[in-house]
């Protein structure tokens, strides 16, 4: 055991958190065999194993689940200690991982992600963007990008000040063969481009005026699992789409799209960046959070 070293035990938790070699190894920035090495070769110095692989699945034996159990939260205790004596440093430098939903890594990379990187070389950041809501801390994020209302309440949020806004649009030559819809329920006429969500449902478009809500399940000839998959096919005239204002800003300001619906999608809390409230915050995510607080006094001036 004396030959172990913590990336030995990182390994061994990434690969029981995720379930998969590939994806761990992915997370690590490692090779898949140099992983499956590091455990095989903590699995000799223990004497057990601590997973069942077969072809097709990873998974803890007794003993491994037990050795993760136990030695997790030890682990976490360590990297916190050195992350404790990093932030001494005057200038940040080090690994910092974000987890985002698309539109959010989107939003965020060009005003806030590459400023941070140009400000801090010594700074590498791994922004991985996935529709489903994860466990930053488990998954082994520094912080998350999500909407207001999605942070978990047991999260620091800090507002990114913008306000977001839902447009539903289609193309001039669309319109000039169908009537534009003037009030939600309009939309069941009309062909729509719908995008299935990462849980596999349908999103239901929403509409809100004043006190009064309106969900919509559009009809439509496709399907489609991105959001930019659906502005192609509406680009092309399929019919009508439901989108972020900020992925069709371009195409409306050019008059590809026509907006419709404008007074049925009323701004909404924008995206908030959240970490957990640990005692020892890193250099790099302290000056990640100050320069996301520099740009959204910015936006809101």
């Amino acid at each position: 055991m004396s030959r172990t070293t913590i990336n030995d035990l990182g390994a061994v938790v990434a690969v029981a958190r995720r379930g998969s070699f590939r994806a761990a190894a992915v997370d690590l920035g490692m090779s898949t065999t140099a992983l499956s090495q590091a455990v095989a070769k903590l699995e000799t110095s223990l004497g057990v194993r601590l997973f069942n692989r077969t072809t097709r699945s990873v998974a803890l034996t007794d003993a491994g689940r037990q050795f993760v159990e136990a030695m997790g939260p030890a682990l976490e205790d360590i990297r916190g200690a050195m992350e404790a004596v990093r932030s001494h440093r005057e200038t940040p430098s080090g690994l910092l991982r974000i987890n985002a939903a698309p539109v959010a890594a989107s939003e965020i990379l060009s005003p806030l992600v590459l400023e941070f990187l140009r400000r801090y070389p010594d700074m590498t950041v791994d922004l991985v963007s996935e529709g489903r809501l994860v466990d930053i801390v488990a998954d082994g994020f520094d912080l998350g990008v999500r909407f207001a209302d999605l942070v978990p309440s047991d999260m620091i949020a800090v507002s990114l000040g913008r306000p977001q806004r839902f447009a539903v649009v289609g193309t001039p030559q669309y319109f000039a063969e169908h009537p534009r819809p003037l009030v939600p329920t309009d939309v069941l006429a009309h062909r729509c481009v719908r995008v299935r969500l990462p849980d596999g449902a349908i999103y239901r478009w929403h509409f809100e005026k004043g006190a009064e809500v309106v969900r919509i399940d559009a009809r439509g000839p496709i399907i489609l699992g991105e959001a930019s998959l659906a502005r192609t096919a509406v680009l092309d005239g399929i019919g009508l789409g439901f989108f972020m204002e900020q992925n069709v800003r371009a195409e409306i300001e050019a008059g590809r799209l026509v907006r419709v619906l404008d007074d049925w999608t009323p701004p909404f809390p924008g995206l908030s960046l959240y970490y957990p409230g640990r005692r020892n915050t890193s250099a790099g995510l302290r000056a990640f959070l100050a320069l996301a607080r520099e740009l959204a006094r910015g936006d809101e001036r």
